[in-house]
């Protein structure tokens, strides 16, 4: 062990309200990024699970029915799914229609996917609040276009959707029920909706799979293929992709200012601690260490409550993310939030590089006070101890 490793273990650094300061900071800074990442994650899925990342439909989609569909059997959808960006690609049927319970009506989408069958379907929360209607219920549905169609669904399932807000509910029902309402037969869809893989949901990245994926059904389209247009989920809802930046604007703030907090805290802290050992500072001088030296004996003290206050920031923010991740205790407004929960998700690589940047940060700020050692004379502080 060096002599200034030597010298700052002996040191004691009275700073426990800094330590709490910088414990604090760090529990802010971490519950801010995974909150960030909370909502990242679980807006992007929301909207994926609505519309695909990546949508593929004919020009002038009808959403009231009577239209001719496409074809399961497009050329171009092999290359598709090998594509790098794409997870999978899901066959859809949409339709408008209504719901009527008791004396209450409400429009919503109907979507047939391939995970349900046998007039079952899954509705939107607020859905289900609205008409008072639960799992194992009926669900009376009307279907306008060049007659009136009625189908009597039974309630499988009961869902959050982060779109319900903005009253668009989707009712999930089989694939199979909707392709005959439609006089589709098991070959003819409304549309292909793409899954993108983790990587590829940001909205740079979402918009290059849209051209790429685009351009993949352009160049390899033959002449039986149906005419298809690729639009990306941050193209159907560029409001919820704002509000994602802003967010991320937010915690960038967060942490500037916790980081600020904390390193200001720590200043006075090791001024206090100068101060205190000024008598110390001048018989190291006299000893023939430099006033650098006599500084990184000061600083390895100070680090140590750094990295102790660190510490215990990430674990109580570690153990606030798990019991919010499982029991959803701290709750939201949908109607401003999208969702109605304080959403967590844990990104170590995020974590540790803001750990490390705060520590930095905080030990570059430290240098300020050490400046002060300069200023002390050896010879007065000796003689008047």
């Amino acid at each position: 062990m060096n002599a200034s490793g030597f010298i700052a273990g002996r040191l004691r650094f009275q700073g426990r309200m800094a330590m709490g300061t910088i414990a604090l900071s760090f529990v802010v800074m971490i519950i801010a990024i995974a909150i960030s990442s909370g909502f990242r994650k679980e807006i992007r899925e929301g909207v994926s699970n609505v519309s695909g990342d990546v949508q593929m439909v004919p020009p002038g989609q009808n959403w009231l029915g009577n239209g001719e569909g496409i074809s399961l059997e497009q050329s171009y959808v092999g290359k598709i799914r090998n594509y790098e960006a794409v997870d999978k690609v899901t066959p859809v049927v949409y339709h408008a229609g209504m719901i009527k319970s008791g004396e209450t009506i409400q429009g919503v989408v109907f979507k047939g996917v391939p995970e349900y069958s046998g007039l079952e379907v899954a509705i939107p929360s607020r859905l289900a609040s609205i008409l008072d209607i639960g799992v194992g219920d009926k669900l009376t549905s009307y279907f306008v276009g060049e007659r009136l169609k009625v189908r009597r669904f039974t309630v499988k399932e009961i869902y959050t959707g982060i779109l319900e807000a903005d009253d668009k509910m989707v009712v999930y029902a089989g694939l199979s029920d909707m392709q005959r309402l439609e006089g589709f037969d098991s070959t003819k869809v409304s549309g292909l909706e793409i899954t993108l893989n983790p990587s590829w949901k940001s909205y740079g990245r979402m918009q290059e799979a849209r051209d790429n994926i685009g351009y993949i059904a352009l160049a390899d389209m033959s002449d039986e293929d149906d005419t298809l247009i690729a639009t990306s989920a941050a193209d159907r809802y560029p409001q919820l992709f704002s509000w994602l930046d802003l967010i991320d604007f937010n915690v960038i703030f967060i942490i500037i200012l916790m980081i600020l907090v904390a390193g200001f805290n720590m200043i006075s802290g090791l001024l206090i601690m100068l101060f205190r050992n000024i008598s110390t500072i001048g018989t190291l001088k006299t000893l023939g260490m430099t006033d650098r030296q006599i500084s990184a004996v000061f600083l390895k003290a100070a680090f140590v409550l750094v990295a102790k206050g660190m510490v215990a920031g990430n674990l109580i923010a570690f153990l606030f993310c798990f019991i919010q991740d499982r029991t959803h205790w701290l709750t939201l407004n949908p109607e401003n939030y999208f969702i109605s929960f304080v959403p967590v998700s844990l990104n170590v690589g995020a974590v540790l590089a803001a750990d490390v940047l705060a520590v930095i940060l905080i030990m570059l700020l430290l240098l300020i006070p050490t400046l002060f050692i300069a200023k002390v004379d050896p010879a007065q502080t000796v003689r008047t101890n």
